[in-house]
């Protein structure tokens, strides 16, 4: 799980993320890293096809959407929310966490074993199971999150 800290609830905001994502390591690792993105009906999500599509008019993935009110369609992310509310609590402003508390969250759910993964971190199922020039990628991003993170 990446997470990023947002100036606004925009799409602008999101697509500025899919295009750093994509620039940084290639459309190729996006495509293979993020083929499907599924996601609830947000107005930062409104307009699927600038982000399914690169700046140069390539596919990099296909957006889908949850029902309302479904979050069980969207399986296991809802874990990591519950584990994201016992840090910060439902309700509570956002305003204050920068990038590099993100980073820190981040890290921490992704090393958090979990019997759904066999016992396994997020971490660490990655690790066995993507190419590793992907996984590479995915461990220089966090560190590259943490150093620059603002």
């Amino acid at each position: 799980m990446f997470i990023f800290v947002l100036q606004e609830k925009s799409q602008d905001q999101v697509i500025k993320v899919f295009d750093y994502l994509t620039e940084k390591p290639g459309i190729r690792v996006f495509q293979e890293l993020f083929p499907v993105i599924l996601t609830d009906n947000g107005a930062e999500f409104q307009f699927p096809e600038r982000l399914e599509w690169d700046k140069n008019g390539e596919i990099r993935t296909k957006i889908f959407y949850c029902n309302p009110n479904s979050s069980w369609q969207k399986g296991r992310i809802e874990k990591n929310h519950e584990y994201i509310r016992y840090v910060i609590p439902k309700g509570q402003s956002l305003d204050s966490y920068k990038q590099r508390d993100a980073c820190v969250l981040m890290n921490h759910v992704n090393s958090e074993a979990r019997d759904s993964l066999n016992g396994c971190t997020p971490f660490r199922l990655s690790k066995m199971l993507l190419i590793q020039r992907n996984h590479e990628f995915t461990l220089k991003f966090h560190l590259m999150l943490i150093v620059f993170g603002k």
